[in-house]
């Protein structure tokens, strides 16, 4: 059965996302071309190979910082992982859409930044789910891998999506509003590690499962009213606030 292990792990691994994916394209009034979501879906897969690095260097100097573990838990949780996921997503979009024209509506932004993201979570899903499952037998493999997929897409997946789309839209108004670019960018990136700190934080370190799912529910239920309220703004601002293609660049 082991040859067909690792098509099952890529399979449920990629699907949670792809579910995603395709519910957010079908909200895009203008399609973006499938050429740019497929490269920049695979830019946010590949980047889950350089966040894992730096993970894990910034995790070993923190372990050697010999600090109060309550402390140290909360410093990995939004500062080791969340801070340095949302960075690298950030990135993804900031170096590969930025300037191209293709992104010519504030709105663009907001969905690539969730493309980028929902790459990223498809990667991470495959490697959630290639732990040891030598002893299981196919129908036994099947349960855990769909139980795992099902978990993570209601959760990590779409915590990830919500994360970029705040990053997203904060980005989009800073380019709108040239004077205050920089507020708009930092705000927006400041809420998205904060939520996604708090999520990762109760879920691994709480020791009440009451607590651990309402204050995760209750995250993604905050970060989806604020990307459903950004969302319909970005929609209002596309015929008054076009892309400057000479702004974004700088």
């Amino acid at each position: 059965m082991g040859e067909y292990n690792i098509l099952i792990y890529i399979f449920f691994g990629i699907m949670p996302s792809l579910i995603w994916l395709f519910y957010y394209l079908a909200k895009d009034l203008h399609p973006e071309p499938k050429r740019m979501i497929i490269k920049i879906f695979l830019w946010g897969s590949l980047i889950t190979i350089p966040v894992f690095f730096v993970q894990v260097g910034l995790t070993n100097l923190l372990n050697s910082a010999g600090l109060d573990p309550k402390l140290s838990n909360i410093i990995y949780w939004f500062l080791v992982i969340a801070l340095s996921e949302e960075i690298f997503k950030y990135l993804v979009v900031r170096l590969k859409v930025v300037g191209n024209h293709h992104l010519d509506e504030p709105l663009d932004v907001m969905l690539y930044m969730v493309v980028a993201a929902l790459g990223f979570a498809a990667l991470e899903n495959i490697f959630y789910l290639f732990a040891p499952a030598t002893q299981l037998n196919l129908e036994q493999l099947l349960d855990r891998v769909m139980m795992i997929s099902f978990v993570r897409f209601i959760g990590a997946t779409l915590l990830h999506a919500l994360c970029s789309a705040i990053i997203g839209y904060s980005m989009a108004m800073s380019f709108c509003h040239e004077k205050r670019r920089w507020f708009y960018v930092n705000i927006g990136m400041i809420v998205a590690v904060f939520l996604h700190g708090l999520y990762n934080f109760s879920i691994m370190t709480l020791e009440s499962n009451q607590a651990k799912v309402t204050i995760a529910a209750s995250v993604i239920v905050v970060m989806t009213i604020i990307v459903f309220i950004g969302f319909e703004q970005l929609k209002k601002k596309k015929g008054i606030c076009q892309i400057d293609k000479n702004l974004i660049k700088k």
